[in-house]
């Protein structure tokens, strides 16, 4: 009793009501401010890319200048008040209308998104392959991918003429939203492309009275014989070699492009194969690349080793043995047939 007695001295009737209200009142002023639903004017849901590493000073920012929140002090009181500076994962966001500061913090946090992933793309893959890899990695629909790979209408949008994007789509390491288009995948693999193909790419390869089409077809063939940088101007230049004194290509990677269910041991009747793209029964080159070439290739294609070998053969080792004669090459051939007997006793 002698408690209640004090805080009665303490405070008079008037001040508690006083106190009351203004506690009432930041309570309202709280809820009002953090819980209330903000609208923008636009068609919902709205796209919102969260890029990587971006922090969340700048997230709050781009919010505010793309009308969707109509504060920045709120959002960011919001944001520490869920602990969220550092949580929100890049992605690509599909932010509903009329979610409050803290609903809006909630759903960055916990809400349905398309996570940006880093997807590595090897040399040489082929559109297929990559269809392949992007359906495992980024949920699209690969079938769809490959018809974009040869929509016409695509291929004109962007300065192509040909019939397909193989080659044309550089394998590098991406970082990529799951379910994005296959059309805004293959713009984004392209763009990478030209930003490689430079202007004294393009004069060397017009030096060379051959078109980029032509480049990117010898330097899909050069990768799908190695994988080694090392090797590849050799290569390159062998069949440059070829093409000069009107030898077959003879190319084994051309006759694997044809082989409907992917790479296999190659037998004397699949090099009989009729097809424009089979290097041993038509000369010349094939009518465009066998899979996506990477930078060490185009460049291997732009810039062949000069030599005269006109043969090459595995060594057994994950490179190649080089002659410059038919004789010098059966010699080679025989070399390494004996290494794989040795190897497997």
């Amino acid at each position: 009793m002698a408690n209640k007695v004090k805080y009665k001295s303490l405070l008079s009737g008037k001040e508690l009501v006083f106190i009351t209200i203004f506690f009432l009142a930041i309570l309202s002023l709280f809820y009002l401010t953090f819980f209330t639903p903000n609208y923008y004017n636009f068609t919902a849901p709205v796209t919102f890319e969260v890029k990587k590493g971006e922090s969340f000073s700048q997230i709050t920012n781009r919010l505010y200048n793309s009308h969707i929140i109509p504060g920045k002090i709120n959002f960011k009181i919001a944001g520490i008040i869920y602990g969220a500076q550092t949580k929100i994962r890049p992605a690509r966001y599909y932010i509903p209308n009329g979610l409050s500061y803290l609903d809006l913090i909630g759903y960055f946090l916990n809400g349905k998104a398309d996570y940006l992933k880093t997807v590595k793309l090897y040399d040489g893959s082929s559109s297929k392959s990559l269809a392949s890899r992007f359906r495992a990695e980024l949920f699209i629909d690969s079938v769809l991918f490959l018809h974009e790979i040869k929509n016409r209408k695509l291929l004109d949008s962007l300065g192509i003429h040909e019939s397909s994007f193989e080659g044309y789509l550089l394998p590098q390491e991406y970082d990529l939203y799951e379910r994005t288009s296959p059309r805004e995948i293959i713009g984004i693999l392209y763009k990478r492309f030209k930003s490689f193909i430079n202007d004294s790419l393009k004069e060397k390869i017009a030096q060379k009275n051959y078109n980029i089409h032509s480049i990117l077809t010898m330097a899909s063939i050069v990768n799908g014989e190695t994988n080694r940088k090392d090797e590849m101007a050799r290569i390159a230049g062998v069949y440059y070699n070829r093409l000069k004194i009107g030898m077959k290509l003879q190319a084994d990677p051309t006759i694997q492009y044809l082989q409907p269910n992917g790479s296999k041991r190659l037998y004397y009747e699949d090099l009989k194969i009729n097809s424009p793209y089979n290097t041993y029964k038509y000369p010349g080159l094939p009518p465009g690349p066998i899979d996506n070439p990477g930078k060490n290739a185009i460049i291997a294609a732009v810039y062949p080793e000069k030599h005269h070998y006109l043969y090459f053969v595995a060594d057994g080792k994950g490179g190649h043995k080089f002659a410059r004669t038919f004789t010098e090459h059966l010699k080679n051939v025989q070399f390494y047939r004996d290494n794989l007997k040795s190897s497997s006793k």
